[in-house]
């Protein structure tokens, strides 16, 4: 069965609303959840959730108050919950700090697209440790054998295959690019591969995962929460549609 990886913004669309929606991808049938945290210049992000961002930093969302959320539905976590977002933020509040946080809150795993993998290694790998949480990597079309292998080695977890160069939620982000992914699926990773950037619907998934483990989605989940007043059926519904 192919791993079905929702994400969504923390904080959108009403700052209570993270634990509801927590909730709900869980219920719905995914197998884990990723959460952004906001961050005032995404730069690798695209509209829908550069627009989420915004409107969760309006809405008063901030690393503390996403774990003190949490925290509230700790015990009622049955799949891993992944936390996303940009470095500075992360070394703003205090990196050991929050990896404390995050094992405090029931997170398992963090991704920081924009943390060197060296400098992962040197400073932050034994603190992750330390908190037993998982750390995953980006690769993208461009990422050479020997470097996927690197960052292989390197995360745990799942490792990220971007299905395109682009920013997330690109309209022409080549979803299936099959001499990409049969050369993910004959290098010997030692992690499970999760594909995202472009899935919208049940047929991308299933296109994306014929090679991979795993398929993440995003900017089409979020759009829902931004689009939708009744927002909570429309979610369902989407999740139900990918996995059923």
């Amino acid at each position: 069965m192919k791993k079905l990886n929702i994400y969504f913004t923390a904080g959108i669309p009403q700052l209570e609303d993270t634990p509801e929606i927590i909730k709900l991808i869980q219920n719905s049938g995914a197998d884990m959840i990723e959460i952004g945290m906001p961050y005032s210049d995404p730069v690798a992000d695209g509209p829908v959730i550069q627009q989420a961002h915004e409107l969760a930093l309006q809405n008063g969302m901030t690393i503390e108050k996403l774990f003190s959320q949490l925290k509230t539905i700790k015990e009622d976590l049955k799949i891993p919950i992944i936390l996303m977002g940009y470095i500075n933020p992360v070394l703003s509040f205090g990196f050991e700090k929050f990896c404390k946080e995050c094992s405090e809150s029931g997170v398992s795993g963090l991704i920081l697209p924009d943390l060197p993998p060296i400098e992962f290694e040197k400073n932050y790998q034994h603190i992750l440790e330390k908190y037993h949480l998982n750390f995953t990597f980006l690769v993208t079309p461009e990422t050479s054998d020997e470097r996927i292998l690197y960052l292989d080695s390197l995360s745990s977890g799942f490792l990220y295959a971007v299905s395109s160069s682009s920013t997330t939620g690109n309209e022409n982000a080549v979803v299936k690019n099959d001499n990409y992914l049969a050369r993910l699926a004959s290098l010997p990773l030692t992690n499970p591969v999760m594909i995202g950037f472009g899935i919208k619907s049940k047929e991308d998934f299933k296109n994306v995962t014929e090679k991979a483990d795993g398929g993440i989605i995003g900017t089409a989940f979020v759009n829902i929460l931004l689009q939708h007043k009744d927002w909570t059926k429309k979610a369902i519904d989407f999740i139900h549609s990918i996995k059923d």
